[in-house]
């Protein structure tokens, strides 16, 4: 449910034009909500699962590259999130968020080194590292707001073995 719920918050937010200030391709990333509530909540495995999924809809809408780079992003970046989640309690969501979109950034940039054969890419480096920490925050803020609502949503599908 919450691969659908990343799919369907990649769709609309492709949706909105990106914003004047950042950078060309640069999304929100509303989608790692789903991925952040999966990490806090049902742990590694199962964010991970929704992290493939993205990336395999990333690739069959938008091709190889665009698979490539969610997928080595989106495991950098969960992989973050996870860690935090699990190892500094008092972290908050925003930072985390901070945290897990520049690893998603830096894991597209090492795609971009890989494919083009040069380490040029990395001098989009800072332009993703402003754009990381605002959209980090966004989605961390985001995802704080919908807490209350999906440990809900949680509670009513675990009470019905939906696990």
């Amino acid at each position: 449910m919450l691969s659908a719920v990343a799919l369907t918050l990649s769709f609309l937010e492709s949706l909105i034009p990106t914003a004047a200030f950042m950078p060309p391709g640069a999304k929100a990333g509303f989608s790692n909500t789903a991925t952040m509530f999966a990490a806090s909540s049902l742990g590694f495995v199962p964010a991970s699962a929704v992290t493939l999924i993205k990336a395999l809809f990333a690739g069959i809408t938008r091709g190889p590259t665009a698979f490539a780079m969610s997928f080595a992003g989106g495991m950098l970046s969960t992989a973050a999130m996870y860690l935090m989640f699990r190892f500094s309690k008092n972290t908050g969501y925003m930072l985390i968020g901070i945290v897990s979109a520049l690893c998603h950034n830096f894991g597209q940039l090492a795609v971009a080194c890989f494919m083009v054969g040069s380490s040029a890419a990395l001098g989009y480096a800072p332009v993703l590292i402003i754009a990381g920490v605002v959209t980090g925050a966004v989605t961390g803020s985001v995802l704080k707001a919908a807490v209350p609502a999906l440990l809900k949503l949680e509670k009513t599908l675990v009470g019905k073995g939906e696990r």
